[in-house]
């Protein structure tokens, strides 16, 4: 299987799954995706019309919503993904919570389907073992905003099919991106790199040594990066910051210890931009 998968399912409709769903939409893809309870379809639904329109309107996606609705489905039940050829599970980071997820969508696909997890840090290798077929298991990591970010993150585990790795690359320029291809380690390639400045930047605020806005502001201009790491840990969540730092710190060493200015703002509720605050108020 080299060309990209007609029938894709994708597990959780928050911000990453209706990305990842709107990626496939936007290329033909017919796309179920399955939530936990009605108000959350409700919810997964409405976001991804959202986005899907937005990009009409950019002129990024050519069809009408209506084209591109009649190929989406949002659903409650496992058992609706049946069909699917592809299924990428895109719920919060708690290992246990994908790990029954990944089981539960292997017990409803067909054999031959693939599974995949947009994890950005937890091990594959130790997803897979909740697995009966972890040779068809691989991990998908997507960048936010999925519909315009251009890398994937393909992470291979060790029991990962080879013709499965070379697919996984094909399906990611198929979507109009780049692929990179990292084997399971923790925190991969791009969450290593990106949490260990983050958090710096964070060490930085806190000992005062300069602003948000001007460490922000040095990182774009001297360095080039498009979002300074703050704001940038304001768009993907201090919350999902926390835990994959947490994460970090546990298999890798107290380098990627949290520091206290991340853990007060989660407990203050301040999880960036969805919050409408974190490191800038918005």
């Amino acid at each position: 299987m080299s060309a990209l998968p007609e029938l894709v399912g994708v597990v959780g409709g928050g911000r990453m799954g209706a990305g990842i769903a709107h990626a496939f939409l936007a290329t033909g893809c017919e796309v179920v995706v399955r939530e936990a309870d009605p108000d959350s379809a409700q919810a997964a639904a409405a976001r991804i019309e959202k986005s899907i329109r937005t990009a009409i309107e950019r002129g990024t996606v050519t069809e009408s919503w209506p084209a591109v609705s009649s190929r989406l489905r949002v659903v409650t039940s496992f058992e609706e993904l049946a069909d699917r050829a592809l299924v990428i599970e895109a719920v919060p980071e708690i290992i246990e919570l994908k790990a029954d997820v990944l089981t539960a969508v292997e017990k409803s696909v067909a054999p031959e389907c693939v599974l995949a997890s947009n994890t950005s840090s937890l091990s594959i290798d130790t997803l897979a073992g909740a697995l009966d077929a972890p040779q068809r298991f691989i991990g998908l990591h997507f960048f936010n905003p999925v519909p315009t970010s251009e890398l994937v993150e393909i992470v291979n585990g060790a029991r990962t099919d080879p013709q499965l790795r070379a697919d996984a690359v094909r399906w990611v320029n198929a979507l109009g991106k780049q692929a990179v291809s990292v084997r399971d380690s923790p925190g991969f390639a791009t969450s290593r790199l990106g949490v260990v400045i983050a958090l710096e930047a964070m060490r930085m605020l806190e000992e005062g040594v300069a602003s948000a806005e001007d460490i922000d502001t040095a990182m774009k201009l001297g360095y080039k990066h498009p979002v300074g790491p703050l704001a940038l840990t304001d768009i993907v969540g201090l919350d999902v910051r926390l835990d994959i730092a947490g994460h970090l710190a546990d298999t890798l060493g107290p380098r990627f210890a949290p520091p206290a200015i991340l853990r007060e703002l989660v407990a203050q509720g301040h999880t960036g931009r969805k919050a409408g605050r974190g490191f800038y108020v918005y």
